[in-house]
């Protein structure tokens, strides 16, 4: 026979302290606030999917010549009676933006980010940092305004034409990605362990060879994963593009002839159709376009920073 005190014992210590529910408390805050962000991911995918093959599921458009049409023009049907809603010149043109984009500011990027860490760390942190940070914090419409006033006008003095094109639209993104690739890098060069470069220095090299042999290599990974971050935020940028690149839904003949993105079709576009017509439906075909080249971003970043943590 238990004795009264051996069960208070025995409920006291099956009782939860208050550690434990508190433990317990968090678990299930995290694990609601996480089912909660899979299921608004989900429901975005899900919605803008639903929306977007509503152009070949309903309106019967063919998948190969809404990728491969040049003529952009949902409101008329060609010859042949269907509708001219070919999305190449939209896609050609994201894609020319972004990797010129890209190609512009990896070098200014990582120049920076090696001058901040290896170089000159004081000045770098005292100076870099914080106009880095203040590029980041700038609006997109601002981006646009100074485009619009600067950009565009001096492209025209030079090249001649209108000035709007993928020229001007890179030169914005150029400056809109510059500091979130910068910082990325930067962080690439600080995962660096410091004993590699001691290691270096100790085998007779100098500074700029260990920077260049040994610093750079061993960041790859990171630096890689920087590079494909900023186009992914190019890619997707919508209205400071909007305001530079011309909104012609057009294949682009040159840099400095009018062109289009994806975001600046949609952006210009979505609030003058009706929901559930064709012109409506083939805009949110081109959202799902843009949602899917977000997730190969996505999924090209992740594998990046599998081979580096391979390696």
């Amino acid at each position: 026979m238990k004795t009264k005190t051996t069960q208070q014992l025995e409920q006291q210590l099956k009782r939860h302290s208050k550690a434990a529910k508190l433990e317990i408390w968090g678990r299930t805050v995290s694990l609601t606030a996480l089912l909660l962000i899979v299921a608004v991911v989900v429901a975005i995918i899900g919605f803008v999917a639903s929306k977007g093959i509503a152009t070949f599921t309903s309106n019967h458009v063919n998948l190969w010549d809404f990728l491969t049409g040049k003529s952009w023009n949902p409101n008329i049907t060609d010859a042949n009676g269907k509708p001219e809603v070919g999305a190449l010149p939209m896609i050609v043109g994201s894609f020319l933006i972004t990797i010129l984009s890209a190609i512009v500011a990896t070098p200014f990027a990582i120049g920076t980010a090696v001058f901040m860490n290896e170089i000159s760390p004081n000045k770098g942190a005292k100076i870099l940092q914080p106009v880095t940070e203040l590029l980041v914090g700038i609006p997109s419409v601002v981006y646009g305004f100074i485009g619009l006033s600067v950009v565009v006008p001096t492209t025209r003095a030079i090249f001649g034409g209108s000035g709007f094109g993928i020229l001007s639209g890179t030169c914005v993104l150029f400056v809109m990605i510059l500091p979130t690739v910068t910082s990325m890098s930067a962080d690439a060069l600080k995962s660096v362990p410091r004993y590699y470069r001691e290691a270096s220095l100790a085998l007779g090299a100098t500074q700029w060879q260990t920077i260049y042999k040994v610093v750079l290599r061993a960041a790859t990974p990171g630096l890689m994963t920087a590079v494909v971050f900023g186009m992914a935020r190019a890619f997707g940028e919508a209205l400071a593009v909007q305001m530079v690149i011309g909104n012609a839904a057009l294949m682009p003949n040159s840099l400095v002839s009018p062109s289009s993105t994806l975001t600046s079709v949609l952006t210009t576009g979505i609030g003058n159709t009706v929901m559930g017509s064709l012109q409506n439906n083939a805009l949110w075909s081109l959202a799902l376009v843009l949602l899917l080249m977000s997730l190969v971003f996505n999924l090209i970043i992740r594998l990046i920073g599998r081979k580096g943590r391979l390696q």
